[in-house]
């Protein structure tokens, strides 16, 4: 029987992104994610994880990020919550991204990422902390 849930936490450093990636991968596999899927979740996982800790605090205090997964009957369901500034990626500009290499600006490739590979992303700030939901459809993540 599939779990309902799987919780786990992160300090705030960069070295957990190989702990973030066990997890997903061993839960992943655990509910039969194929590695596509886990690929592109991972993906969006470490792009998340990466912007929370490198812009998301003011002091350099250990900090705590908890990840949810949730296995829905045609996908998969995301939650990070975090103790940094408010920040909602769903308010963010999407980059222009049909212009060359050379004339794109710095930053927001990331989050564009994001939005293409899952189907839906929503925040909100709840008792001072960042909750980040993301969905992603099996259909999404075609072979």
């Amino acid at each position: 029987m599939a779990p309902k849930e799987y919780s786990f936490e992160l300090k705030s450093d960069l070295s957990e992104l190989d702990t973030l990636c066990q997890h997903l991968e061993t839960f992943g596999q655990k509910i039969g994610l194929s590695k596509k899927f886990i690929f592109e979740v991972n993906l969006v996982l470490d792009e998340l994880f990466t912007n929370i800790i490198s812009y998301g605090f003011d002091d350099d205090c250990e900090h705590i990020i908890k990840v949810t997964m949730t296995p829905e009957k045609k996908g998969l369901c995301l939650s990070i919550e975090d103790d940094g500034k408010p920040f909602n990626p769903v308010e963010f500009k999407t980059p222009d991204v049909s212009c060359s290499i050379e004339e794109c600006k710095i930053g927001g490739l990331g989050i564009h990422i994001i939005r293409k590979l899952m189907d839906d992303i929503c925040y909100e700030r709840c008792k001072n902390k960042n909750v980040l939901k993301l969905k992603k459809g099996i259909a999404k993540s075609k072979c």
